[in-house]
């Protein structure tokens, strides 16, 4: 009798516990939730058939089953009695990777198998979401598995659905999201505007941190994959991580940003930045295991949520206003997002409320930020009045004290007024006076030049004069001889002896006066007395050259000429110190210029070369002086370059100056180098140096090849 009682018992139970598993389509079931009704095992198996699966279902309507490594098996029944044999499952959670399902009939068949690891394409209904057939007749029952594969939370909203009634449902969802896209749009479009007009950080990180948080949502409903990359699966199964951590990491610039975290938080602001770390570490880690960034993405999402209260609440309590907008649409977010788990674990009912939660939050928190920078906007145009009501009053007073100093300065004025007069006829007189020393100074120069000259002039020509003179003498003698020769020729022409006779007696009298001798010696005399007028005249078509009468004329010459006839003028001084002359000339366009002025700064510079190498080797004959030209880049360069004794920094610094020489007392007069200076100056060109201690000097010399105008 007892064993009957219990045998009873069992049997209901198991009647109970069948007719709990099985799931009963009506006429009037349009969409049904399934949840409880479902028998889950997590295993590493592939074949349904070698599962066993224990008698107790699902207590949940939609099971949370977090983040699983194994395959996830649910089994359940359907036991259809309405007259529509097409049903519709569906599983509204578009994140799972691998969604298969296999129909129990005679023997076990495979229904059909999505993935977010295939193009979008391959689906049969062009939807987020995984849904399949199942085809039922009346009165007839199935049994289902369903093996689900995800690196990242698995949550089972699954729904059994006649098509419309789907249809209808998935129309609304899609309406729902359009508006939330809608909304994030208009901040988007509004925010990105501001940008622009005002140009604060601010709302250019928000712009970014509104993209990412709408890829984010519409990720999760996997509306991304179905209309942005539907051939893209591998980055399909990441976005939804990737995109979150891009607005946790945008969500943090903003928060900087909004809330001045560098001034008035500094050691929270250093906090954030770590917090960035965390999400540059969860987009890494997505590319090696998409799972373990799901992961590492909740930790940093969850610290910096808490985070962000806690400062913005702190701000807050000290009265900064923006954190007033800030803290609230941070509440509103946090709220949604505590919703939306609550609903996951069963601890409020699925359904349209629950489900778009974190949308609806999203959408608030993104119009109450937007109100809390438009207020900045506002805070900013109150800090600018009184800055400029301060400015104007800073302005006033300034005015004031500038009114009052203008007194005492026109009055200061007035008096050194009086003064600069005084002291500007003192100074009339004393450039008047300086005017007249600096003319004597430079006929001095002048002077000092033409005595070299003169010198050099007179030494030149007494040369070639002295060969002249010399011969002069020896020649009238040797022509005189000869006038004799001719007037005995005659006379023995004239004479009546015979013709043989006057021959050897001409030839006897050729011979006695060695006339052959003398005719050699007349030539040589006479090219002798030749040589020293030619001599002569090069000389003096030198000094016409280099004296140049029309000095004051810019013209075209060859300073190649200049420099010949320099040197032609300092011959005796260069050859008198035994100096080794090397001249170095290229072919040279003629240069517009002051030719007479030019030859005056080749005297100068050529004069100071020799007494330098004078001063160093003496007679010695080791002294080296070398003249080079050349033209390029529409300049001419003349470079006189000596072996002498050379000049320190120092001398170099000074070597224009007025009044300075390294000569002795009697000299010079320190005004040479300073008149070259500034005559090459009006020449529109420069003088180089290149000089060292016991190394000698090069003065290089640039002369454009057209003249420029030179204000003086």
């Amino acid at each position: 009798m007892v064993f009957k009682r219990i045998l009873v018992l069992l049997l209901f139970m198991t009647f109970v516990i069948s007719a709990k598993s099985e799931i009963i389509i009506y006429p009037q079931t349009t969409r049904t939730l399934i949840g409880k009704n479902l028998t889950i095992l997590n295993s590493k198996e592939e074949d349904p058939l070698k599962i066993l699966f224990n008698k107790e279902t699902s207590r949940q309507d939609v099971p949370n089953l977090g983040l699983v490594k194994e395959n996830v098996w649910i089994k359940f029944t359907v036991f259809n009695k309405s007259d529509e044999s097409k049903l519709l499952l569906e599983l509204a959670y578009p994140l799972l990777d691998i969604v298969t399902l296999y129909e129990v009939n005679e023997k076990l068949i495979i229904s059909n198998s999505l993935s977010e690891r295939n193009n979008f394409a391959a689906r049969k209904y062009n939807y987020p979401t995984y849904i399949f057939d199942l085809n039922i007749p009346k009165n007839t029952q199935k049994i289902y598995y369903i093996k689900i594969k995800s690196s990242e939370q698995i949550i089972l909203p699954i729904y059994l659905n006649k098509p419309d009634s789907l249809w209808f449902h998935l129309s609304s969802e899609g309406a729902l999201n359009g508006v939330y896209l809608g909304i994030v749009l208009i901040m988007f479009l509004y925010n990105l505007f501001v940008y622009f007009s005002v140009k604060d950080r601010s709302y250019l990180y928000y712009v970014i941190y509104l993209i990412f948080v709408g890829l984010t949502q519409l990720s999760i409903k996997g509306y991304t994959f179905q209309y942005l990359w539907p051939n893209h699966p591998a980055f399909a199964s990441i976005s939804a991580v990737v995109f979150a951590s891009l607005s946790g990491i945008s969500a943090i610039l903003v928060t900087k940003s909004f809330l001045q975290t560098e001034t008035n938080s500094p050691k929270f602001d250093v906090f954030l930045k770590t917090q960035i770390m965390i999400f540059v570490i969860s987009l890494i880690s997505c590319l090696i295991d998409s799972r373990i960034g799901f992961q590492i993405m909740q930790v940093g999402t969850s610290i910096t949520t808490i985070s962000i209260l806690i400062i913005s609440c702190i701000l807050m309590i000290r009265g900064y206003t923006p954190a007033i907008f800030f803290f609230s649409a941070w509440s509103i977010l946090v709220a949604g997002a505590v919703v939306f788990l609550l609903k996951d674990y069963n601890l409020l009912p699925y359904n349209t409320f629950t489900s778009y939660s974190m949308q609806a939050a999203s959408a608030i928190e993104m119009a109450l930020l937007s109100f809390g920078l438009a207020d900045r906007i506002n805070i900013l145009k109150k800090e600018k009045e009184i800055s400029q009501a301060e400015s104007l009053t800073a302005a006033q007073e300034n005015e004031r004290i500038i009114k009052e100093q203008n007194v005492f300065l026109e009055q200061k004025v007035q008096e050194r007024t009086f003064e600069l007069i005084e002291a500007n006829e003192e100074l009339s007189v004393t450039l008047e006076d300086l005017r007249e020393t600096q003319t004597q100074l430079v006929a001095s120069e002048k002077m000092a030049s033409l005595g070299q000259l003169t010198a050099g002039i007179a030494h030149e020509i007494n040369n070639p004069i002295n060969f002249v003179t010399s011969n002069v003498s020896p020649l009238t003698r040797d022509v005189n001889l000869l006038l004799e020769a001719i007037d005995n020729i005659e006379s023995i022409g004239l004479s009546e002896k015979s013709k043989f006779d006057k021959q050897q007696e001409i030839e006897d009298y050729k011979e006695d006066l060695d006339f052959d001798y003398l005719k050699i010696e007349i030539n040589h005399l006479l090219k002798g007395i030749h040589d020293g007028a030619s001599r002569t005249a090069e000389i003096v078509k030198g000094l016409k050259v280099f004296s140049r009468l029309d000095e004051d004329d810019l013209k075209k010459a060859d300073l190649n000429e200049g420099l010949d006839s320099t040197l032609i003028i300092m011959n005796s001084t260069i050859n008198g110190n035994k100096i080794k002359l090397i001249k170095e000339y290229s072919d040279i366009p003629a240069a517009e210029c002051y030719p007479g002025k030019l030859n005056q700064v080749f005297l100068n510079i050529i004069s100071n070369a020799v007494h330098a190498i004078t001063k160093v080797h003496g007679d010695s004959g080791e002294g080296e002086l070398k003249i080079s030209t050349q033209s390029r880049d529409g300049n001419i360069y003349i470079g006189i370059k000596d072996n002498g004794s050379g000049m320190n920094d120092i001398t170099k610094g000074k070597i224009f100056d007025p009044f300075f020489t390294t000569k002795d007392v009697g000299e010079g007069t320190g005004l040479g180098m300073s008149i070259a200076y500034n005559t090459i100056k009006k020449h529109g060109g420069e003088i180089l140096i290149n000089s060292k201690p016991g190394e000698g000097t090069e003065m290089i010399i640039q002369i454009p090849i057209r003249h420029k105008i030179i204000s003086e």
